[in-house]
């Protein structure tokens, strides 16, 4: 650590003199536009230079920091007019590719693929941004490290500002859930930014899986002792650069730290997610392909109490809805693109974990209740199984349940069986 802060203060150090440089060469201090910006870049590309380099590229990050909003867009648009392919050169090297593929020809394609003045619009440059920080932030290049209570100070700040599915309330809530022995906390890094993570997963080791949230998170719980722990739970993952959003590490992420997990801890039995819903409640009061009647749809109401879970009796009339409900929202519910709704089962199940278990009540946060009517789940993550899970939801969309998911699901078919002899019986 001491090593990388001692060639990141060089490397500022020489940015800023070779800032200095290009200010007395004639950097003006007015305001610049998108067209000075695109200058500026051309320059980089052009130079060679190191300290020069790394000077400009400072200096075209601050310019575009001091754009407006006409300004970005202006330069973005440039960006693409002028800076995609030479669509004449390209078709032209494809067919020189195709008449005599050699290296020579190859290389004249990827070339001409890169070269100026082509007509692409914002979206492939969208789309070139993405390839390109995807290379960057390569899976090769991340470093797994262990967050503790010894990792320096400012890592732990970004850890309790990032954390994005259960708020980390201060320090004393950090400390719980990093510190004790049956707690763990992992981050990607990446040698260009050391002391910044960018995706974390936070772990409970538990005897058994578990079906809510709140007594993980209780600051009056007792560590479960580690020779008893059979059980990894990870309860949060969170990404932190919202700039590398298309860009997926948890796939990765998770899979490397079950290895860890089982090296130091060859007892662990399960591997499993204590996952939110968040897009349960808002298909429920929008979806058309909702299968639900008008007395169940009346009774749905009575989730906008906010304390209905607090009566017990409507808290079973409600239960017998909407665990069938989630149920089909996993297995059978589709966007109109035929993708499934929830973006955390897509996350999961794309991963090739299997949906184990549908928790009632797991979350009753204010959030909890709004999102998903208190629902959790847990994703099962079985290293014998991910490939072959995975194969089925990529090729045929399949998704991998228990049979306890399934079982709900069948009652959720007698409902509609219900509702349909109902409606024969009406007419």
């Amino acid at each position: 650590m001491t090593s990388n802060a001692f060639f990141s203060d060089l490397l500022a150090s020489i940015s800023e003199r070779g800032r200095i440089l290009l200010r007395r060469a004639g950097s003006s201090d007015a305001k610049q536009d998108a067209s000075d910006l695109i200058q500026l870049c051309e320059a980089l590309l052009s130079g060679r230079g190191e300290a020069s380099g790394t000077a400009m590229a400072r200096e075209v990050l601050d310019r575009y920091h001091d754009l407006d909003e006409t300004g970005r867009l202006s330069f973005f648009g440039d960006l693409a007019r002028n800076y995609g392919p030479d669509r004449e050169r390209l078709a032209h090297a494809i067919e020189s590719w195709r008449a005599q593929p050699n290296d020579a020809d190859a290389s004249d394609l990827h070339f001409a693929s890169d070269l100026m003045n082509g007509d692409k619009d914002l979206a492939a440059l969208d789309r070139d941004v993405v390839h390109l920080l995807a290379s960057w932030f390569n899976r090769g290049f991340l470093v797994l490290r262990r967050i503790d209570w010894s990792t320096p100070a400012n890592i732990l700040e970004k850890i309790i500002r990032y954390e994005a599915v259960h708020e980390i309330r201060d320090w004393d809530d950090l400390r719980r859930r990093i510190d004790p022995i049956d707690r763990r906390c992992y981050a990607f890094f990446h040698p260009a930014l050391v002391d910044e993570p960018l995706i974390f997963v936070e772990v409970a080791l538990t005897e058994s899986i578990p079906g809510a949230i709140a007594p993980l998170l209780a600051e009056d719980r007792q560590p479960v002792p580690i020779e008893r722990a059979r059980t990894a739970v990870f309860y949060s993952i969170s990404n932190t650069q919202r700039g590398l959003g298309g860009i997926s590490f948890g796939n990765f992420l998770i899979k490397q730290v079950v290895e860890e997990l089982r090296r130091e801890l060859p007892k662990l039995e399960n591997f499993v997610t204590l996952s939110p819903v968040p897009g349960f409640m808002h298909w429920v009061k929008q979806a058309s392909d909702v299968p639900v009647s008008g007395e169940d749809r009346t009774l749905l109401e009575q989730l906008e109490n906010p304390d209905w879970f607090e009566n017990s009796e409507l808290a079973a009339q409600l239960r017998t809805v909407l665990e069938p409900l989630a149920a089909y929202y996993f297995l059978k519910a589709r966007t109109p693109k035929g993708r499934l709704i929830d973006s955390v089962a897509r996350f999961h199940l794309g991963n090739g974990a299997r949906l184990e278990r549908i928790d009632w009540l797991g979350d009753l946060s204010p959030k909890g209740l709004r999102e998903s009517a208190g629902f959790m789940v847990n994703y099962l993550y079985r290293l014998e199984d991910i490939e072959k899970n995975h194969e089925a939801y990529a090729n045929q969309g399949t998704v991998a349940a228990s049979s306890a998911v399934k079982k709900l699901l069948k009652t959720e078919g007698r409902r509609l069986l219900d509702m349909r002899l109902s409606s024969f019986s009406a007419d």
